[in-house]
């Protein structure tokens, strides 16, 4: 019988199930792309990486797959979009479905907050002097680089 694949917000659950780090996917899901964002095996740096148009789940998964392959990718970190009370919503559960589907990849799922990701994905971007045109092409991948990174700062400094 096959391990059931790990879908948790715990960082040392998902930290336990990486013990030699390696590189990590993240995920911004919105309701008509995916953002994606990278970090290195030491779990340092998160960069935005493409911008995915989201259409069917079988289509995304392959999308996703290439890219695990291409980056050697041990793990994902998806955005979990909470209520500002910290309850889960439609967009929340919708999420955690997409995490049980990504599942069939095998790679431990971490799902994390991401209340704010955006909103701070944008702020990087103004300071960045980027035209709003600019902005709207790039800001699902930010907001990705924005929760991976959040994520590894959690993993790396021990917080639980």
């Amino acid at each position: 019988m096959d391990t059931p694949t790990l879908i948790t917000t715990s960082t040392l659950e998902y930290r336990d199930a990486l013990p030699d780090g390696g590189g990590l996917l993240g995920l911004d899901l919105g309701t008509q792309t995916i953002g994606t964002a990278f970090c290195d095996a030491g779990w340092r740096i998160a960069s935005p990486g493409k911008t995915l148009k989201r259409g069917k789940f079988g289509a995304d998964k392959i999308a996703l797959e290439v890219l695990i392959r291409e980056r050697a990718i041990r793990g994902l970190v998806i955005g979990l979009p909470l209520n500002m009370d910290g309850s889960s919503g439609p967009r929340a559960q919708s999420s955690r479905a997409y995490a049980r589907n990504l599942a069939a990849l095998g790679l431990p799922i971490l799902l994390w907050d991401e209340r704010w990701s955006t909103s701070g994905a944008k702020r990087d971007l103004i300071a960045q002097d980027m035209s709003r045109a600019k902005r709207a092409e790039r800001i699902d991948s930010a907001a990705a680089a924005v929760i991976l990174q959040n994520a590894i700062d959690a993993l790396a400094g021990g917080m639980f």
